[in-house]
């Protein structure tokens, strides 16, 4: 639970306060989020949306390399233990959402769901806060993108396939490894990598476009299980396939670096060399364009081979377009209440 890099006090715990039989682990805490708004403007070339949609933050997931967890420095807590137990709930997200897509500025376009923190982590299940904001595109029949690691978005296939019966919703599953045992500790509040499989087939099968994001790829832990990820995604129908590379921006160096030492000691040294191979020295590189993907020659070579296993899969070059032409303007709500 690394300090607060804004924040001049800190308490140093020692590894005797930790096993400390009056101090126990932390709880996980849940805070309504009282914001105004919901739909945050992008203006990252890199990514491809220009507004995006989190009703978190936080994440429950803990997965030790995370590159949000620096966003709770921001509230003034910490990249660490707080970002897994401190979550701020956004409860009126699907009532903000609604009123920001009738202004008359909205111009529909496609929101990116779960950029930073994702929308179907485990408290989800019993506040259906993303569903609700599902249910509002759909309403709307406005054009998502969705990224989770989560099984439960399964849950929610009637108003994703009702977005997709107007072109106007995909989903990634993003799978990190196929190995449960270190999917468990790498990640280990977030669905199964079977579990996930799965939930490909199910969204699949309802005629929801999904495809799988393999991220991050971590040099010397998981980046030869590219081939069986997407032959295994592939199988279960998803009809793209991208990927992401490590970054450790901040304290989240700290972090994955204390996790490495933990349980991979002895390739702790080596992982984090290549990393700073792939971002210029550094744990990472916020460059627009870098920083997804890394430079140099191994970041190289791994695009050429992935781009070359998914033309042999048979993956598409490219998602097929999301649309805006079943877009429900305030007009047609009017109407709609005389049919």
């Amino acid at each position: 639970n690394p300090p607060n890099r804004f924040s001049p006090i800190y308490r140093d715990r020692q590894e005797h306060d930790w096993l400390d039989p009056e101090d126990p682990a932390p709880r996980t805490r849940f805070f309504r989020d009282h914001t105004k708004t919901l739909l945050t403007a992008n203006h990252s070339p890199d990514i491809p949306y220009a507004f995006g949609l989190n009703p978190y933050r936080g994440c429950e997931h803990g997965c030790a390399y995370c590159y949000a967890r620096p966003y709770h420095e921001y509230l003034g807590l910490s990249a660490g233990l707080d970002f897994e137990t401190q979550i701020f709930v956004k409860t009126d997200a699907p009532e903000l959402l609604r009123r920001e897509l009738r202004a008359k500025q909205w111009r529909p376009q496609m929101i990116g769901m779960s950029g930073v923190t994702d929308a179907w982590q485990p408290i989800e299940r019993r506040l259906e806060i993303s569903r609700g904001c599902l249910e509002v595109l759909a309403e709307f029949r406005n054009p998502v993108g969705i990224v989770t690691k989560n099984a439960l978005i399964a849950r929610d296939v009637e108003p994703l396939a009702g977005l997709a019966r107007f072109h106007a919703v995909h989903v990634f599953l993003s799978i990190t490894t196929l190995d449960a045992e270190l999917a468990r500790i790498l990640e280990p509040r977030a669905s199964a990598p079977a579990a996930r499989l799965r939930t490909i087939r199910e969204l699949t099968a309802a005629g929801i476009p999904c495809a799988v994001l393999f991220a991050p790829v971590i040099p010397g832990l998981n980046d030869t299980e590219m081939s069986a990820v997407l032959e295994a995604a592939r199988d279960a129908g998803a009809i793209f396939a991208s990927y992401s590379i490590l970054r450790l921006p901040h304290a989240v160096g700290e972090i994955f670096s204390t996790w490495l030492e933990q349980h991979f000691p002895s390739r702790k040294e080596k992982i984090l060399s290549r990393v700073r191979e792939l971002h210029g020295g550094q744990l990472a590189d916020a460059r627009f364009g870098r920083r997804r993907v890394g430079t140099g020659w191994w970041a190289e070579s791994f695009r050429s081979v992935f781009c070359l296993k998914r033309q042999k899969l048979g993956y598409a070059e490219h998602l097929p377009p999301l649309s805006v032409e079943s877009f429900r303007t305030r007009s047609y709500e009017q109407r709609s209440l005389f049919d």
